[in-house]
C-alpha cells in the first residue's frame, strides 16, 4: 500500500551504490522459534542499486514499484506499480537485473504494459469513481504457465459516498490481457464492520509447492480481529492457503510487531505497518519469508525480513475474530533488520523474489522498495545472500 506521505530528509544522492556487509545471524523473536526441521536462516548484503527518480521510461514513470518477481520463462524480472492510474494507466515492468556475488550491477527496464480489464481497456483512475478502479501491490509470475498473478487492495472509503471496491488477486498474459482470477477467502470481503481496513488488504502473494499452492496475506489485521499495532502490543494478520482453483487449504494467524517508537505528536500521519510481502520457500511448502514494514513520524522506516511457518499453527478459516481466541500463532525468527545490513538507506521496501543461486550455494534474495512518487524517497533494489 501506499505509506505515509510524510518522509524522512531527502536522501542524500540518487546515484547508483554498491556496498557490502557482514553476516547478520538470525535471532528468535516473540513468535516463535525458527520452524523444527530448518536451521535458521542468515542473510548478508551483497549489494544495491537506486534507480533515478521519475525515471521516464517508454512514456511512463517508474516509480512505485511494490512487487518483483523472476519470469523462469524469460529470465528477467517484473515489477508491478501501485499507480492507481493517475500518473498513467496501471502497469507493470520487466527488466533485466545484473546479480551475482560482487553485487548488483545493473537494472536495466526492457517493457512495460497496463494491465487490461476483462474488455481489454486499462484500468480507470479513481477519479472517476466508476468502482472499476484497482490498486495493485503485488505481482508473481505463475511457475506452471508464467502468467502474471497479482493483487490488488480494492478500497475501502474513508468516507461515505465513493464506492466501495473488493481486493482480489487477478491473473493476466505476460502482453497485460486479463486471463482470470483467484476466489479469495469470505473474510478477505470489506463489509461495513468487517475485512480488510482501508490500505490493508492484499498484498502479499507467493506460489508454493511448485505451483500448486497460492498463499496470500492481508498486510493489517481484519476490523473483526482486534485493533493495529500501537507501541505496547503487535497484532495478528491472516495468512491464507489456497489451491490454484481457489480452495482454502488452511487458514493462519501471522503475529506482527508492535511499532518500534513513537510518533511525532505534530505530525498528522500516524504509523503505518504490516506485511507487504511473503515468499515461499521452493523445498518446504509450510515455511515462508515474511517481510515486515513500519514507518513512524519522526524515526523513518524500519524494515525487518522474518523466517516462518504455519507448521504447528491453528487453522483458523472458521475463527470469525482472532480478538481475545486463544489462536497460536505462525513462528517466526528474525532473519535481518534491514538497519544492521549496511544499506545506504532503508526505505519503504516492499517487494522481494528469489534470484539466481551463487558459486558458494547461497540464494540471492532481491528485494525493491516502493517510492511512493516522492521526492524524498527511493527505489531502492536490493540484493542479499541467504544461506
Amino acid at each position: 500500500m501506499s505509506s505515509s506521505l510524510i518522509r524522512r530528509a531527502c536522501v542524500a544522492a540518487l546515484l547508483l551504490t554498491s556496498t557490502l556487509a557482514p553476516v547478520v545471524a538470525a535471532a528468535p523473536q516473540p513468535g516463535g522459534s525458527a520452524p523444527e526441521s530448518k536451521r535458521a536462516v542468515q542473510a548478508r548484503l551483497l549489494g544495491e542499486k537506486i534507480v533515478p527518480h521519475k525515471l521516464d521510461f517508454q512514456g511512463t514513470t517508474v516509480g512505485g514499484l511494490s512487487g518483483i518477481d523472476r519470469d523462469r520463462c524469460t529470465g528477467a524480472y517484473v515489477f508491478i506499480s501501485d499507480d492507481r492510474s493517475f500518473l498513467q494507466p496501471a502497469r507493470f515492468y520487466t527488466a533485466e537485473l545484473d546479480v551475482d556475488a560482487g553485487g548488483v550491477h545493473s537494472v536495466d527496464f526492457t517493457a512495460t504494459r497496463p494491465f487490461l480489464q476483462p474488455d481489454g481497456t486499462v484500468y480507470p483512475s479513481p477519479a472517476l469513481n466508476d468502482g472499476k478502479a484497482i490498486d495493485p501491490e503485488e505481482i508473481r509470475v505463475d511457475p506452471l504457465t508464467c502468467r502474471y498473478w497479482w493483487g490488488q487492495e480494492g478500497d475501502r472509503p474513508a468516507v461515505a459516498g465513493p464506492p466501495v471496491i473488493q481486493p482480489s488477486i487477478e491473473i493476466s498474459a505476460p502482453d497485460g490481457s486479463h486471463r482470470g482470477s483467484l476466489r479469495l477467502p469470505e473474510n478477505y470481503t470489506i463489509t461495513p464492520d468487517s475485512g480488510p481496513r482501508r490500505n490493508q488488504a492484499v498484498e502479499a502473494l507467493t506460489f508454493g509447492a511448485r505451483g500448486s499452492v497460492v498463499t496470500s496475506a492481508i498486510e493489517g489485521p481484519l476490523v473483526q480481529d482486534g485493533p493495529v499495532p500501537d507501541t505496547t502490543h503487535g497484532a495478528l494478520v491472516r495468512v491464507t492457503r489456497q489451491t490454484r482453483a481457489g480452495r482454502v487449504l488452511g487458514q493462519f494467524a501471522y503475529p506482527i510487531e508492535k511499532i518500534f517508537a513513537e510518533s511525532d505528536p505534530t505530525s498528522p500521519w500516524g504509523p503505518d505497518t504490516g506485511v507487504p510481502s511473503l515468499l515461499a520457500f521452493p523445498d518446504d511448502p509450510n515455511r515462508y519469508l515474511v517481510l515486515e514494514r513500519t514507518w513512524v513520524a519522526g524515526s523513518g522506516y524500519k524494515v525487518r525480513l522474518y523466517d516462518a511457518t504455519t507448521r504447528g499453527a491453528t487453522d483458523v478459516r472458521a475463527v470469525d475474530s482472532l480478538a481475545g481466541q486463544p489462536v497460536r500463532p505462525m513462528r517466526k525468527t528474525l532473519v535481518a533488520d534491514f538497519h544492521t545490513l549496511g544499506l545506504s538507506t532503508v526505505d519503504n521496501t516492499e517487494g522481494m523474489t528469489w534470484g539466481p543461486v551463487l558459486p558458494s550455494g547461497e540464494r540471492t534474495l532481491i528485494l525493491v522498495s516502493d517510492d511512493n512518487f516522492a521526492a524524498d524517497a527511493v527505489t531502492q533494489i536490493v540484493a542479499l545472500a541467504l544461506r
